[in-house]
């Protein structure tokens, strides 16, 4: 058993201290993996603040890890020690039924084990990544490439796999006209993502305010959506929008900017129902779709992708004091593009 120090918070308007976390003796299966880097995710900041449900506190978030092997379990064949590696937003599933045989554990009929704020098999909360050390199941890793740093890497592990599953379902790619609703995290990793995809990328934020970064990040086109003009220009223009903002938005006037048959996707996830008329949606045959992250074989294909292409996320690397800093950083949108805590510093 492994002693792991960490950072925790005791409830929604609490600041985060510093705790000590047991990590379980090593299955069969099993991997110890001591973390370098964590990524701070705006679903991280959610669950702290129990803004979508019961939380089982003192919570330890954080599901964008990458560290080192330090330990294997007998059985383990994928790894071995000093490996690079990551984990992302769950560490376990059913590995039974339907969804999961088909590589798609994220959809788990019986439900995945979540990085943090779940119970796994042994009956035991799962704490995350603002911490040393993590023991997750070898079929729950994925391999880090060498050339993509583990800082940078941190990120992909959900705010590139939420934006490149969905691109890669609908298809993104040569010919396709794709938006992207929204400039932070996740907004900007769908922009490069699309972009190396082939497709043909437009940015939708309130402003014009990251319009220089967004074009450097591979958009063609930006526009503020704070300008009503914005709608009646781009009306009946993209084949694929994706959301990646965790705001009420009013989805009518975002479904009213797709083509015939285009499909807008949620993957940001806010607090509150969003709503739509069902009009929006029957005119043009459009869709309204949402998407979690990724299965393993994906973030795993999502993480070569990246490595191919030359795709990091824009990170700003702090030290655990600053969690509590960073929070309210991102929610007054004041972060270009991921913070990224160095774990060395807990």
């Amino acid at each position: 058993m492994v002693l792991a120090r960490a950072r925790a918070v005791d409830g929604p308007d609490k600041p985060f201290r510093f705790a000590e976390i047991k990590r379980r003796e090593l299955d069969e299966q099993d991997v110890l993996i001591e973390i370098k880097f964590a990524g701070i995710c705006h679903s991280d900041i959610h669950t702290a603040h129990g803004e979508w449900g019961h939380v089982h506190y003192p919570l330890v978030p954080g599901h964008e890890i990458a560290g080192l092997v330090t330990a294997v379990g007998p059985g383990v064949t994928k790894y071995q020690i000093g490996d690079r590696v990551g984990v992302g937003c769950m560490v376990d599933s059913c590995g039974e039924c339907e969804n999961c045989l088909r590589g798609e554990e994220q959809y788990c009929l019986n439900g995945n084990v979540p990085t943090y704020a779940g119970v796994d098999k042994y009956g035991e909360p799962t704490q995350g990544g603002y911490s040393t050390h993590i023991v997750v199941t070898e079929d729950f890793v994925v391999r880090i490439p060498d050339n993509i740093g583990l800082d940078a890497a941190a990120p992909l592990l959900c705010a590139g796999i939420t934006t490149y599953s969905p691109l890669n379902l609908w298809q993104a790619g040569p010919g396709k006209k794709v938006a992207v609703i929204g400039l932070g995290g996740l907004g900007h990793m769908g922009v490069k993502i699309a972009h190396a995809m082939g497709a043909e990328v437009t940015v939708l934020s309130q402003t014009l305010s990251k319009k220089e970064d967004g074009l450097k990040f591979g958009a063609q086109h930006y526009y503020a959506t704070k300008d009503p003009e914005t709608f009646k220009e781009l009306a009946g223009t993209f084949d694929l929008i994706i959301n990646t903002v965790s705001a009420v938005i009013n989805l009518d006037a975002y479904l009213g900017l797709l083509k015939l048959d285009g499909t807008l996707v949620n993957v940001g996830a806010p607090g509150e129902p969003l709503s739509v008329n069902v009009m929006s949606l029957i005119g043009h045959r459009r869709s309204f779709a949402g998407s979690m992250i990724g299965g393993i074989r994906e973030t795993q294909e999502m993480l070569d992708f990246c490595s191919e292409h030359g795709i990091v996320p824009n990170i700003e690397v702090i030290s655990a004091d600053q969690i509590d800093e960073a929070y309210e950083r991102v929610l007054a949108s004041d972060v270009r593009y991921r913070f990224v805590i160095d774990t060395s510093t807990i």
